[in-house]
């Protein structure tokens, strides 16, 4: 975020309008990837999980979410699921008018299917494609989407490669770079961004970082970035992760994002990841690029501060405004 969209975001948020949506378009995905978050039992709250919602087809979908556009106005929204790419054709009428109305799109998903090549010529679509590690370690967690139906789902297309760093990648020396060596050189790869496996509150996961992992990982992050152009993230993003925001509370992007299930209705809170979560453990880039941006200062107050009180203003505006329509 530059600085005139750090601006936009806090008029929004001043109006009552958060800045980011992610809505969960499906409860469908192929895979069933262990510690996926969004099939955790505590997701959405524990009275029901992403599986027994219901959810949208056809034009019910695609009017459904411009709606929920509507409503929240926001500078930046992210499609997840599920696998947003169940969904294609209802996809094929959504991005189209997302761009019309000048909305920057993130779809994230595992290219177990081909990305349309039409979504490439919108100028606002940031297509996310999760790929956790080398062949070895992703095809086994992520089948049917292995590297091989990825690289031909995703050739000729330019996509960004996302990789959540798990324990099991760290028994092996220079894995990270590995990694790197094998994406940057592709000309479908437009840029690479690297997250934390992010737990729930007692959770004993094979996939969690210890204390000392997590230096490392910071450490070899660091000299990465030096080295690979393609890895976008600034070096303030990355120190983050290893202090990151220590409550939902404190987190810039948990306060600045609403994020909404496949039923198009049940809020998930605290932030995208629902239930629990280990706040002192978050590995999320997003929670850690706006925390940096938090820190900085104007005049020696610092931006997280600012946006905190000006959601609380926001907060009530929005009140305000949903008691003069139910009048």
């Amino acid at each position: 975020m530059d600085r005139y969209d750090i601006l936009r975001a806090w008029g929004r948020i001043l109006c009552g309008w958060k800045p980011f949506l992610s809505i969960e378009v499906t409860r469908e995905c192929p895979l069933r990837c262990p510690g996926c978050y969004a099939y955790d039992l505590q997701h959405l709250g524990g009275a029901v999980t992403l599986r027994q919602l219901s959810d949208y087809k056809g034009d019910a979908l695609v009017q459904g979410v411009l709606s929920l556009v509507q409503k929240y106005r926001p500078m930046h929204l992210s499609i997840v699921g599920g696998d947003p790419l169940v969904r294609y054709r209802e996809m094929d009428a959504l991005l189209p008018q997302l761009e019309q109305r000048g909305v920057h799109v993130q779809l994230v998903t595992s290219a177990f299917r081909e990305i349309p090549a039409e979504w490439m010529t919108l100028p606002h679509l940031n297509v996310v494609v999760s790929i956790d590690g080398l062949p070895a370690e992703h095809d086994i967690r992520r089948k049917p989407a292995t590297y091989e139906r990825i690289l031909q789902n995703i050739a000729g297309r330019r996509v960004t490669v996302h990789c959540t760093i798990t324990a099991q990648m760290l028994q092996r020396p220079a894995y990270l770079q590995d990694f790197m060596d094998f994406w940057t050189p592709r000309p479908e790869t437009r840029r690479v961004w690297m997250s934390i496996f992010t737990p729930q509150v007692g959770d004993a996961l094979p996939e969690i970082l210890s204390p000392d992992q997590r230096r490392v990982v910071v450490a070899e992050l660091l000299r990465l970035a030096e080295l690979y152009p393609k890895l976008d993230m600034k070096p303030e993003y990355i120190r983050e992760f290893a202090d990151p925001p220590r409550s939902p509370n404190e987190c810039t992007f948990a306060q600045t994002t609403t994020t909404i299930s496949a039923d198009l209705k049940t809020l998930i809170t605290p932030c995208q990841f629902g239930g629990n979560p280990d706040c002192s453990q978050c590995g999320c880039i997003a929670s850690m690029g706006l925390a940096s941006i938090g820190r900085k200062e104007v005049k020696g107050i610092k931006i997280g501060r600012v946006l905190q009180w000006s959601n609380r203003v926001g907060e009530m505006a929005s009140s305000l405004r949903e008691w003069r329509l139910n009048l």
